[in-house]
């Protein structure tokens, strides 16, 4: 992804801006883009006569799908809400049609629509697999809160994959260790929203060792290990992490840090080499967040460090940016 540390997920997929499919009637000709200039994004709406199929049949017939280079998959219910497994089937069936895809990205759906850790997932691995030239791929769900609807990765090898974000609320430590054992040769970003227990995050700091070693992704240039509870215990074997000395940017925000894991980051490895360093929405004291600044932004590193809130030493509450 181009410049992708100042792209909003939201925004971009491969560079292309997100493009809505209207639903509301028949497009003239000239009146959509150009298939490959947009990152196509399909949303069922509200209006319970558009389901997922119909969309899905809808876009395929409306658009070139040899030339599309992205896509992204909102909404995919009305009325009554459904897991994502059979629009992901009808996606997977058509995937020869797709030749040119190079991003896709499931569930762009916002919290008035239904909350991260609310959707129903399923195995995403065929999503990878159905696409071999495939460079970009995000999900955004969570894992364990429903018994047939959980986020699940099974370990893939895929020779053109540079960019994986999972994005969750509670990331299964069964999927953080599945990324860890994929052969992902070219990967350059790698993005874990880890999240809490409450909503099926169960990852450890075991279950990173894998890509904190540096050989298992030999490529990867960008490192976000974030929106974890256990955030103090993740920075603190990031400091000493192989895999940091090859890095150019490293995110650790969204989480619970607080002074301990910034002791941590300036006792351990150096970090003057980076582009960047977020830790934005943390848990440390004014005292500490001048340290890192003092240790790294003469070096040229662009360190973000907006705090959760107004932080009170005396409160030990902390909590994640993203969990339900």
């Amino acid at each position: 992804m181009s410049g992708a540390d100042e792209i909003n997920p939201y925004e971009q997929l491969c560079g292309l801006p997100f493009f809505t499919l209207p639903l509301d009637e028949d497009p003239v000709p000239g009146a959509l883009p150009e298939p490959d200039a947009v990152a196509w994004r399909l949303d069922c709406g509200y209006d319970e006569q558009w389901t997922f199929a119909r969309v899905w049949q809808r876009f395929t017939q409306v658009v070139d799908t040899g030339r599309v280079r992205a896509l992204v998959i909102g909404p995919w219910w009305t009325g009554d809400y459904s897991g994502l497994g059979p629009a992901m089937e009808l996606i997977i069936a058509d995937a020869a049609r797709f030749p040119a895809l190079r991003g896709l990205f499931l569930a762009d759906v916002e919290g008035e629509r239904c909350e991260i850790s609310w959707l129903r997932m399923t195995d995403v691995t065929p999503a990878i697999e159905a696409f071999p030239l495939l460079e970009e791929f995000g999900v955004q769900g969570c894992g364990d809160t429903y018994e047939d609807g959980d986020l699940r990765l099974r370990p893939v090898k895929h020779e053109h994959l540079r960019v994986l974000r999972l994005e969750s609320g509670g990331l299964p430590g069964s999927v953080v260790r599945a990324v860890g054992a994929s052969e992902l040769p070219a990967l350059e970003r790698l993005e874990l929203w880890l999240g809490v227990e409450e909503y099926g995050g169960s990852a450890t700091v075991a279950d990173l060792a894998p890509f904190l070693d540096g050989g298992r992704f030999p490529r990867l240039r960008h490192l976000g290990l974030q929106n974890s509870e256990i955030q103090d215990e993740i920075v603190g074997a990031v400091a000493s992490a192989p895999v940091v000395a090859g890095l150019e940017s490293l995110t650790l925000s969204m989480g619970t840090l607080g002074d301990e894991g910034a002791e941590a980051l300036l006792t351990g490895q150096p970090l003057t080499h980076l582009r960047e360093l977020d830790l934005d929405h943390h848990f440390m004291s004014p005292a500490w967040t001048a340290r890192i600044r003092e240790a790294l932004e003469p070096h040229g590193v662009r360190v973000k460090l907006e705090p959760a809130g107004d932080i009170d030493e005396d409160d030990e509450w902390r909590y994640v940016a993203v969990s339900e």
